[in-house]
């Protein structure tokens, strides 16, 4: 299968080169699916979480961009605040996808959401009129999530699969 061959080749470009702040977990019977961390990016008000999601490589990969969820609760503009994590980043939808894209790629602009959200291509209206609007409010609530369900050691915050559901 030729998209096994490019998954291959791309776990082992994030392997030896990973995006900064982030790990790759996988079970070698299922490349398709890879546990990622993500470390929030510092100088952010993510900084100090850790945060767990779930790439799932579609089998017409790279021909089908692949989805992403946070299983990490977070509170974002551009990710549901809820257990199902969806993320709205433009590479992902499907007319912006191109079979050139790369997951190192998708990775990468996962981590700069958290450094630069994107609030006029939000999933939560209301946290997104908040950072707009009040952003020592949106700061101290996303910070209060960090708290709540980011922090090392605790919890995931629920929703999503987890290492568990790689087998």
């Amino acid at each position: 299968m030729a998209s096994a061959k490019r998954i291959t080749k791309e776990l082992q470009e994030c392997e030896s080169s990973p995006p900064p702040g982030l790990s790759i977990a996988y079970s070698e019977s299922n490349i398709y699916v890879w546990i990622v961390t993500l470390q929030g990016p510092p100088g952010t008000v993510y900084a100090g979480g850790v945060f767990t999601l779930t790439l799932t490589l579609p089998t017409e990969y790279p021909f089908k961009a692949p989805g992403v969820v946070f299983n990490t609760r977070i509170y974002h503009p551009n990710v549901t605040n809820d257990n199902a994590g969806n993320i709205c980043l433009s590479l992902l939808k499907p007319e912006h996808w191109k079979p050139a894209s790369r997951i190192k790629g998708v990775l990468e602009a996962v981590r700069q959401l958290l450094v630069e959200p994107q609030p006029d291509d939000a999933l939560e209206a209301r946290i997104a009129d908040e950072y707009k609007n009040n952003r020592a409010e949106f700061d101290k609530n996303a910070k209060s999530y960090v708290q709540r369900y980011a922090k090392a050691g605790g919890g995931n915050g629920g929703g999503g699969a987890g290492a568990e559901g790689t087998k």
